[in-house]
């Protein structure tokens, strides 16, 4: 298999210019805010990439997906059997990273060896391909089945050993109609930093679980031992650190949680005084619609509601704006956002900050200087 390391050039020839790039080697990179909010759906070269290794060369005409485990059937797939054994289903889904926004809790505490993404560890698209339920439905789910698991075909080192990225969801979500073995993003097929030929997409969980590349899916009856699953996408209170965590003791990271940030200005941009237009984007917890975003220019004193724009729907972001009145000299705009299930944001990083940089919903602010 020839995959980033070898050819990222290549690799990297479908993306946007643009992209702000967090590493080479693998490749992880996103979009600068600005252009990230200026459509609902995010063009497939601006999607953002998260690779913990290599890209894979897989022939697609050559290609297998095994489902094996606590099923009455076992299967091997090939991408025409998963297209004309099952309906074709259409989801749009935002997936994020667990680490965007990290360099906000940067700014607290150092996060060693973790990528600084700041705002672009988002993206959102239309997926193309079959529900996971009809797969496993298909193959027929034996006793003592819990959770489902899933590993790529890509090759990853960590701890001496190689294996590909691997990840885990509950049965009850494996069930869900969201679900997709997804093989189209946004009306094409799948890119190979995208997961081609067959990707899985979990919409309302962090970017980690919607495994690229899908190689084998296992039905069984505890969570994946994977090292991403198991060790590496875990969630700590502050008060533990790199030197005081115990691995298994650190939550599995699932739901992606509430939050709005501000794309437009960036921090540190100099503005006019009076009327300004704030643009952003927002999430609901673990893929709930928005009830409402709003902002402040008085450090949280008072606060005004933003226009959320187009459609309010399940599993996707919210594009919202709003327009504020700045006053002259250093200003501190802050968004923050409420679900449909009453979720909201914790007001201060410091509440949020974990030493692997997870999950940051912390009520985002941006510091702008306005002139007279």
């Amino acid at each position: 298999m020839s995959g980033i390391m070898e050819h990222p050039t290549i690799v990297q020839a479908d993306k946007h210019p643009a992209l702000i790039v967090r590493s080479a080697e693998p490749f992880n990179a996103g979009p600068p805010p600005g252009l990230l909010s200026r459509s609902w759906q995010t063009p497939t070269e601006l999607f953002f990439v998260r690779n913990h290794g290599t890209v894979p060369a897989i022939d697609p005409d050559a290609y297998r997906l095994t489902v094996r485990g606590r099923i009455e059937r076992p299967l091997s797939l090939s991408l025409d059997d998963l297209r004309h054994t099952f309906p074709q289903r259409r989801v749009t889904a935002a997936l994020q990273c667990a680490g965007n926004r990290r360099q906000e809790m940067l700014a607290v505490r150092d996060i060693p060896n973790e990528l600084p993404w700041d705002l672009e560890a988002i993206s959102q698209a239309e997926w193309a391909g079959v529900s996971l339920s009809q797969v496993l439905e298909y193959a027929g789910i034996g006793a003592g089945a819990a959770h489902v698991a899933f590993t790529g075909l890509d090759e990853v080192e960590r701890r001496g050993r190689r294996f590909g990225f691997g990840a885990s969801i509950p049965l009850a979500k494996a069930l869900a109609p969201e679900v997709l073995l997804a093989y189209e993003m946004n009306g094409e097929p799948l890119t190979a930093l995208h997961g081609a030929p067959l990707r899985l997409v979990v919409p309302g969980y962090i970017g980690a679980r919607s495994v690229k590349w899908l190689g084998e899916i296992a039905v069984q009856a505890r969570p994946s031992d994977n090292y991403f699953q198991a060790v590496a996408y875990r969630h700590f209170p502050p008060e533990v650190d790199a030197t005081t965590a115990v691995e298994d003791e650190g939550v599995m990271l699932d739901e992606l949680f509430v939050s709005a940030t501000i794309c437009a200005p960036s921090d540190g941009e100099v503005l006019p005084g009076g009327p300004a237009t704030i643009r952003g984007y927002a999430v609901g917890h673990g893929g709930s619609p928005l009830a409402r975003v709003e902002l402040s220019g008085d450090g949280g004193q008072s606060w005004t509601a933003a226009t959320l724009l187009g459609e309010q729907r399940v599993w996707a972001w919210q594009l919202w704006e709003a327009t504020i009145t700045l006053r002259p000299g250093a200003q501190t705009i802050i968004a923050r956002a409420t679900d449909c299930r009453g979720h909201t944001q914790p007001a201060d990083v410091r509440q949020t900050w974990n030493y692997k940089g997870y999950m940051n919903n912390a009520w985002h602010q941006v510091e702008v200087q306005v002139g007279e």
